[in-house]
């Protein structure tokens, strides 16, 4: 066993194991370690811990001490610097012409050493670029070529989930991904949509593709032949994150039915054709694969029956629905926990109001004729014709004078 520390020296960079040599560091705390580039600032991820030899890479260098004020005022010393670098390292290569986007500026912490990252489409001549640098600040220069993915680490952001990169949260690596990960978990292959902001596939589809993959082995394929529960049929769509299938059964022209990948008896594996000679079970050995859940899926999960109705109640309530009922029951009637209205031929209790009798309902009268009444002037009897008002365009005015006027005398 080995004690370790390990340090991060940028946020979302990669976590490295240094020697404590006897120093008791704590998370979060920042320590000066000894790297291949010189002393280097770093910030403490994980504290004194015992690991295996095989997870080292000897030989481990050692932390130098603690951080002290004085280190912490020349890191934000070098952060100013690093601004600074970048507005001029920028002017330069507009001044020459190359075609390469500056990403980030990163000062060694003795100031010796300054690292430019760029992103570029092809290789990019920067000879001349570095020599106007070294003459300016005086120090080694050193430009890397960094990938898209790389730049959406460095400068961070937020994906279409709401959250900050994973890049820049806890991706220590940068892990393969494909395009037949979209495919096997049945997402859009749409690029707009599985793609992150550096353009390139989201790393999250590689966090779920293990469990996608153990439920592949566990469903049958589409257009498989299968037996279910109601016969045998022919697969149409498979839901793998609920690991349920939909089967067009040969003797029904109903929709497909549901069912769970528990309850299919798989034929032939795929597209292909029908066995030859193959002859469909009896119901009764069909029926051995049904299951209580299945059917709770197909029901689309509401209780069915009044048995299963009155244990809810029961379970939830504390008391039965039949006696709810009667104390419902009982409550109904007058105000003020007044008795209910008996039944019909029941005797009324003693001190109980007596009923009330009803009015009987008085013949209607017949309405006294109207007399018609003559049609006044200007108006006319309009039968079986549509009374809506129509629309009627204004008059054009005639040429030569308003709406009735007299054409010119010759």
């Amino acid at each position: 066993m080995t004690e370790i520390i390990s340090v991060r020296f940028r946020p979302g960079g990669k976590q490295y194991y240094f020697d404590p040599a006897g120093l008791s560091v704590a998370e979060g705390q920042s320590v000066i370690v000894e790297t291949g580039k010189g002393l280097e600032y770093g910030v403490c991820v994980t504290r004194n811990t015992m690991v295996e030899d095989e997870a080292v890479v000897q030989p481990l260098r050692p932390a130098v001490r603690l951080a002290t004020e004085k280190d912490e005022k020349q890191v934000r010393e070098n952060r100013g610097k690093e601004k600074e670098a970048l507005r001029v390292c920028q002017q330069l290569v507009a001044r020459h012409g190359l075609d390469m986007k500056l990403v980030q500026v990163e000062y060694s912490f003795d100031g010796n050493k300054i690292l430019f990252f760029f992103t570029s489409d092809g290789r990019v001549d920067f000879r001349a670029l570095v020599k106007d640098l070294a003459g300016i600040f005086r120090a080694r220069i050193e430009l890397r070529q960094i990938g898209v993915r790389d730049e959406a680490r460095m400068l961070g952001g937020f994906g279409i989930c709401g959250k900050p990169f994973c890049c820049s949260q806890f991706l220590d690596e940068f892990q393969p991904v494909s395009i037949k990960m979209a495919k096997t978990q049945n997402l859009s292959l749409n690029p707009t949509k599985i793609s992150g902001t550096c353009g390139r596939l989201m790393c999250c589809l590689k966090y779920e593709q293990g469990a996608y993959e153990d439920a592949v082995k566990r469903c049958p394929k589409a257009e498989s032949f299968v037996e279910c529960p109601d016969g045998v049929g022919t697969v149409s769509a498979v839901n793998l994150l609920k690991e349920q299938v939909k089967v067009r059964l040969e003797d029904s022209t109903e929709q497909p039915k549901s069912y769970l990948a528990e309850e299919i008896r798989v034929v032939r594996n795929g597209k292909g054709r029908r066995p030859e000679g193959y002859e469909a079970p009896p119901q009764a050995e069909l029926d051995k694969l049904r299951t209580e859940e299945g059917e709770r899926v197909r029901s689309g999960g509401r209780i069915e029956g009044p048995s299963d109705l009155n244990q809810v109640l029961e379970r939830y309530l504390g008391e039965a629905p039949q006696q709810r009922q009667a104390d419902r029951g009982q409550k109904q009637g007058g105000r003020k926990g007044g008795q209910g209205r008996p039944a019909q031929g029941q005797p009324r209790q003693q001190g109980q109001a007596p009923r009330q009798p009803q009015k009987q309902a008085q013949p209607k009268q017949p309405a006294a004729p109207q007399r018609e009444q003559p049609p006044q002037q200007g108006q006319q009897a309009k039968e079986g014709q549509n009374h809506k008002r129509r629309y009627r365009p204004h008059h054009r005015r005639r040429p030569g004078g308003g709406q009735g006027s007299q054409p010119p005398q010759g």
